[in-house]
C-alpha cells in the first residue's frame, strides 16, 4: 500500500484521461494526494470523468478540453491547468486512436490519423508542456506492447507506438539534464477497458488468453495506476527513459506450452 499522502501537493496532468486505463490512473494519484486536470476532446465527457473521480475518491480533479492533434488547443489547455492548480508535476500523454484493419485497407488518412493522435499528440503534450511543468516534473507516455510486437491488423498502431518509444528515450536523454524524468508505460490485457471487452470477452476466449499469461491473469486498471504512481513519484526518481512493461509477464512468450512445467512450491 502507498502511503496516502505519497503525492501530495503535487499536480498531475492526464491527456485522455477520460476513461480506461488513464481514468483509472488519475484514480490512483487522486487517492496519493495529487490534484489532477483530465483533458478529453470532448468536454461533457471530460467533466463526467473529473465528478466521478470525486464523487469514487475525493481529492480535487477538474476538466479540460483538446484534440492533442492541435498544438494551440494543447497550449490552451496546459496554461488552464496550471492557472487552476498550479505548475505540473506528473504529465501524462494516453490520448489513443485503433481501429483493427489489415494494412491494404488502412488508407492513407486513417493511417495518418492513428500516428497523429496517438505519436503527434504525445509530441505536442510533451513538447509544450516543457514550459509548464516543475523542473522535477515525470512525463509518462502510455505506449503499447505493438510498440514492440508486430501484429496483424495493427500496422498503424505498430508504428505510431514504436515512435512513442523512442520519443520517450530521445527526450529522456535530452531532458534529463534539465531535471526531468521521460518514461513510457506499456500495459497488457487490462480488465475494465474497451480493448480487453472486445478482444477477450468472458468466456472461453478470455480463459485461454489468461492461459497463456505467466502471472494467470489479467491485469487490472490499479495495475496500471500503481506503475503511474511509481514512475511519478520520489519512488522511481533515479527511472529515466524507461519503458515499464505491465503486462503479467506476457511479452516473454506463451505460458501455455505443454512444455511448461510449474514448479511445486
Amino acid at each position: 500500500m502507498y502511503q496516502q499522502n505519497t503525492l501530495a501537493g503535487k499536480v498531475a496532468f492526464i491527456a485522455g484521461g477520460t476513461s480506461g486505463i488513464n481514468l483509472g490512473i488519475a484514480k490512483g494519484l487522486v487517492a496519493v494526494g495529487a490534484s489532477v486536470a483530465v483533458l478529453g476532446r470532448n468536454l461533457e465527457k471530460a467533466k463526467a470523468a473529473a465528478d466521478e473521480i470525486m464523487t469514487e475518491v475525493g481529492g480535487k480533479a477538474i476538466a479540460l478540453s483538446a484534440d492533442v492533434r492541435d498544438p494551440e488547443q494543447v497550449k490552451a489547455a496546459l496554461q488552464a491547468s496550471v492557472d487552476q492548480l498550479g505548475k505540473i508535476d506528473i504529465l501524462i500523454s494516453g490520448a489513443a486512436g485503433n481501429f483493427p484493419a489489415p494494412a491494404v485497407a488502412i488508407n492513407p488518412k486513417g493511417f495518418k490519423t492513428v500516428i497523429d493522435i496517438d505519436l503527434i499528440g504525445t509530441y505536442n503534450v510533451f513538447h509544450l508542456g516543457f514550459n509548464y511543468v516543475n523542473k522535477d516534473a515525470s512525463l509518462i507516455a502510455i505506449t503499447a506492447p505493438q510498440a514492440i510486437n508486430p501484429m496483424p491488423f495493427q500496422a498503424h498502431v505498430c508504428a505510431a507506438k514504436a515512435g512513442i518509444n523512442m520519443l520517450v528515450k530521445c527526450l529522456a536523454l535530452e531532458w534529463g539534464p534539465a531535471g526531468l524524468r521521460v518514461n513510457g508505460i506499456s500495459p497488457g490485457a487490462i480488465d475494465g477497458t474497451e480493448g480487453a471487452d472486445r478482444l477477450a470477452p468472458k468466456g472461453p476466449i478470455r480463459d485461454a488468453m489468461i492461459g497463456k499469461v505467466p502471472s494467470r491473469r489479467i491485469g487490472v486498471l490499479k495495475d496500471i495506476a500503481d506503475a503511474a504512481i511509481y514512475l511519478g513519484s520520489d519512488l522511481g526518481k533515479y527511472v529515466n527513459g524507461a519503458i515499464l512493461t505491465v503486462d503479467g509477464g506476457t511479452e516473454l512468450g506463451d505460458a501455455s506450452l505443454d512444455c511448461l512445467t510449474i514448479p511445486s512450491r
